[in-house]
């Protein structure tokens, strides 16, 4: 009996030594696999989600063969790569938080990325209108310093990158990106989203922020956070003055809130502003900024 114990782990040992670690195998993929459904294509039944947070994974290049995924959730790994998703034309969600990534596309992008979501006279593609497709993008806490590789993402429209290393807002030119996040970084200045034209919240909390210019002309603009910046100057309120949706900002623990009567002067600049600082704009409030 004790040998055939001793052999039993000397098998066990065999096999996992055959596996290498972090190396994503079928075995392991096969258990991340669900939601079965047809194709893009429609013309079979097959696997469409991957999802495998925690495992320890390095290197998932043997997902360059399942080329129908759609949505991927690959968070709280140790992920340097991701040159496998080129192979996945379909793919529309990727999550690949807490990895240990430094770029992001250094390669060609997913075609469901890439495609524009309106023709030039301005109907929609019908691949796009017919299942609603928002491609999303979270590549939260990793190790990224600059965003590029993403020219190609025509169809981006909500993008995470808070919780890394960027310096400044580049690499973004002209994508239909709705929902931005870029906290918990080291950015200086809001430059690089002026092309953002369809840009609705932005959060760039926690960050070296002084001045609100870049701001500007964005008439779909919502959301502001600013939380936690070096905003000093009640005057940067002038960058944002004139957009019409802007209905949210948050300026908590920036220097300007230290200035007297701050928030009235704030609410009187901003009129179109509903609620700031966490804090909804009261109907006394609104009555003060007018006399």
């Amino acid at each position: 009996q004790d040998e055939q114990e001793e052999d039993g782990e000397e098998e066990e040992s065999e096999r996992s030594e055959g596996h290498l670690e972090g190396v994503l195998d079928e075995d392991t993929a096969a258990e991340g696999l669900h939601t079965f459904g047809r194709s893009a294509l429609g013309t079979e039944y097959v696997y469409l989600h991957l999802s495998l947070p925690g495992r320890e994974l390095r290197d998932i290049s043997i997902l360059s063969g399942y080329i129908h995924l759609q949505k991927m959730e690959l968070s709280s790994n140790k992920i340097n790569d991701l040159s496998c998703i080129s192979h996945m034309p379909y793919l529309v969600e990727l999550n690949a938080s807490k990895n240990e990534l430094t770029t992001y596309f250094n390669f060609k992008a997913p075609k469901n990325l890439k495609q524009k979501p309106l023709q030039q006279n301005g109907k929609r593609r019908e691949n796009v209108k017919k299942k609603n497709i928002k491609p999303k993008i979270y590549l939260v806490i990793n190790e990224i310093e600059e965003i590029r590789g993403l020219e190609e993402c025509h169809s981006l429209t909500q993008l995470g990158l808070s919780h890394n290393r960027l310096t400044a807002i580049r690499g973004l030119q002209n994508l239909p990106i709705r929902i931005l996040n870029l906290s918990f970084n080291q950015i200086e200045k809001v430059d690089g989203l002026k092309s953002l034209k369809t840009l609705q919240r932005v959060d760039l909390s926690n960050n070296k922020i002084n001045s609100l210019q870049g701001l500007e002309e964005h008439d779909l603009l919502e959301v502001i956070n600013l939380e936690d910046n070096q905003v000093a100057e009640l005057s940067e309120l002038k960058w944002i003055g004139d957009l019409p949706l802007l209905r949210v900002l948050n300026l908590l623990k920036n220097p300007l809130q230290e200035k007297d009567n701050y928030r009235l002067l704030a609410i009187f600049m901003l009129l179109q502003v509903t609620e700031l600082d966490l804090k909804k704009v009261s109907v006394e409030e609104k009555v003060s900024k007018h006399n």
